[in-house]
């Protein structure tokens, strides 16, 4: 009973006891305490400005308006009538002397009625320099719906003994048939047959040319004189001319001028024919494939007749 008085008496004093509202807040927890509550701003849109939007609002209407002329010029452009190749009259040509339009024009019969963009012009191209007589073609569009080619020829520079017959040859030793209606003046050459490569026939036809020329160099307008050339040994190049002893001459010669120093060699034959000539009365061949050493060669077959008269 006096332990149950006791705690009464207890609470009493501290109930009496003055309030000291300090000791409250020390013991309060600090995280119990109201804090000052933080401003949240929102971004619109994602964080993107309306700048940005708009900017790309126009980008895309430029892109589609774009992309639309882009399909209907590109229509325009591969089936308007006003781009197809209708009439052969479409094509210009230039540069043709042998080749005749009717043969250029064959490998753009396909192209009827085709925009002149979907025109494979490497194609055309390469058919075209397939001609015998074409050495190089241009193949051009000019919009809206014409095509331009350009031709380059073949030029020939000697008729070809071919058998029985004669064709003519370029350069590049390209064999070429004899066009109708052309008077064409050239020297003859043989040994140079369809069988032989045509990259073989070009390097014997540039010993033919440089004879010609070292000649000419000599004594002006010689090659004129020069009737056929045999270009059948690579290491001698046999000539036949005429004109040797005077302008008016008519006598063939033979001459066996090797496959170098034509220039000194022609000389050679030039200041001693007359001498070789009166020394063997008719000359038939002379040999001039040595440095020291000319052969001449007489007429025997003209001698004989002479002596029967």
């Amino acid at each position: 009973m006096e332990r149950v008085k006791a705690i009464e008496r207890g609470n009493a004093a501290a109930a009496a006891e003055p309030y000291r509202p300090e000791l409250l807040a020390d013991e309060e927890p600090r995280y119990l305490r109201r804090q000052k509550p933080l401003e949240i701003r929102r971004k619109k849109f994602g964080g993107r400005s309306w700048a940005f939007y708009r900017r790309v609002l126009v980008w895309t209407v430029a892109g589609a308006t774009g992309m639309t002329c882009a399909i209907v010029a590109g229509r325009f452009l591969l089936y308007s009538p006003q781009v197809l190749l209708l009439k052969s009259d479409q094509i210009d040509l230039a540069g043709n002397h042998i080749v005749s339009r009717e043969a250029v024009l064959q490998p753009f019969a396909r192209d009827r009625n085709r925009s002149v963009l979907r025109i494979p012009l490497d194609t055309r191209r390469a058919q075209l320099e397939e001609l015998p007589w074409v050495e190089s073609a241009s193949v051009q569009r000019i919009l809206p719906n014409r095509i331009r080619v350009e031709l380059t020829e073949r030029t020939p520079i000697a008729f070809l003994r071919n058998g029985s017959e004669l064709a003519l040859i370029d350069a590049h030793g390209v064999i070429l048939g004899r066009p109708e209606g052309e008077d064409l003046h050239f020297p003859i050459v043989a040994g140079l047959p369809e069988s032989m490569p045509r990259e073989e026939r070009e390097k014997r036809l540039q010993t033919y040319q440089e004879f010609l020329r070292d000649a000419d160099l000599v004594r002006a307008e010689s090659s004129d004189r020069v009737s056929e050339v045999d270009l059948s040994n690579a290491k001698d190049l046999r000539v036949v001319m005429t004109g040797l002893a005077s302008a008016t001459d008519a006598q063939a010669v033979t001459i066996h001028f090797g496959a170098s120093d034509f220039t000194g060699k022609y000389r050679m034959l030039v200041e001693n024919f007359a001498q070789w000539q009166a020394n063997a009365g008719h000359v038939q061949s002379i040999d001039l494939q040595y440095s020291r050493q000319v052969v001449v060669n007489a007429d025997n077959t003209a001698s004989a007749a002479r002596l029967r008269n």
